[in-house]
């Protein structure tokens, strides 16, 4: 996953005095953090580093990352003069981004780069309640109340979302990551309706590069087909179903990514290698598996233990 560096004593050094924002803006610290988990362990395809509120910020939007809780906007967007307000994205504002994403292409040789952005509604969701959510209330009843203002807002942030991918792909990454960290929040119906409309711009606005197209959520189980039908050539599976019962939901035939609960990566060894052997199994329902976690990697998590599931998962 996107975090696969965090957890590194060599990412945490180069990041000392560093704002998590500032290190996704300067190219040789984002390549740099970037190619250390595929140094570390012998990874198959590097994942840019970013964050979901990168191409926010480089718009304009007064938003940050407060250390321990996440993203934190300062003026929430809860009315029509509030969206009409938001600025547009511009290639050059992500300049540095794809100055970033050069510079990887380069060093990584045959090991392909999946470039990374966050989808329409968790974008929304951020700036609606203003920072994290559990039940994202406002949201949610801003979706309901108002569903042209919504819709308004969600197709602005999938312009914002495209402009960022394209200029990734237009420097040279290999594959993207359309990344709805929240959207198992959600009813399939709610999905279907205010949301996969703008996910499907952002995605097939991508088609043309003729790139892998990877879809992700949290907690998606039952959205897995609208994601899908978004435009993913990869559905991302978290750990709370089992891949062959995704892929079952999927209609039988899928390529599927995931899916290792990432808590268990603080168990002793013979109980992950037992969960990871499980799910190389599972995965051999799918069209195609690619193996990964369920969702990001903790930072307590002590890098050899991820090398290990590298090593083991290679060796299946």
């Amino acid at each position: 996953m996107r975090q696969a560096g965090r957890s590194l004593p060599e990412y945490r050094k180069l990041r000392e005095g560093v704002a998590m924002l500032d290190a996704c803006f300067d190219p040789e610290m984002l390549a740099e953090i970037t190619m250390q988990p595929v140094r570390r362990h012998g990874v198959d395809a590097a994942i840019l580093f970013s964050d979901i509120v990168v191409p926010l910020k480089a718009a304009g939007l007064d938003i940050d990352i407060v250390p321990g809780t996440g993203p934190v906007v300062a003026e929430p967007v809860r009315d029509l003069a509030a969206v009409r307000a938001l600025p547009v994205l511009e290639p050059e504002q992500v300049a540095r981004v794809a100055e970033g994403v050069g510079l990887l292409v380069e060093r990584l040789g045959t090991t392909p780069l999946i470039g990374f952005a966050g989808a329409p509604f968790t974008l929304a969701s951020y700036l609606i309640e203003g920072g994290p959510s559990r039940n994202h209330e406002h949201t949610k009843a801003l979706m309901h109340s108002e569903p042209a203002l919504w819709h308004e807002l969600a197709g602005r942030l999938a312009d914002m979302a495209l402009t960022f991918l394209r200029a990734q792909l237009d420097a040279g990454a290999d594959a993207i990551q359309l990344f709805d960290s929240w959207a198992g929040a959600l009813s399939e119906r709610d999905y279907r309706e205010f949301v996969l409309p703008h996910s499907a711009k952002v995605l097939s606005g991508v088609a043309g590069y003729g790139v892998p197209r990877i879809h992700f959520g949290v907690g998606t189980g039952e959205l897995l087909v609208a994601m899908r039908e978004a435009g993913a050539d990869v559905v991302g599976v978290d750990w709370r179903i089992p891949l062959d019962e995704a892929v079952r939901r999927l209609g039988g035939s899928a390529t599927v990514q995931g899916n290792l609960d990432p808590a268990l990566l603080y168990a002793p060894w013979p109980v992950l290698e037992a969960e990871v052997r499980r799910i190389v199994e599972e995965g051999r329902a799918a069209e195609g598996h690619i193996f990964n976690l369920g969702h990001g990697v903790p930072p307590g998590v002590e890098p050899e233990v991820l090398t290990r599931v590298a090593e083991l998962v290679h060796s299946l």
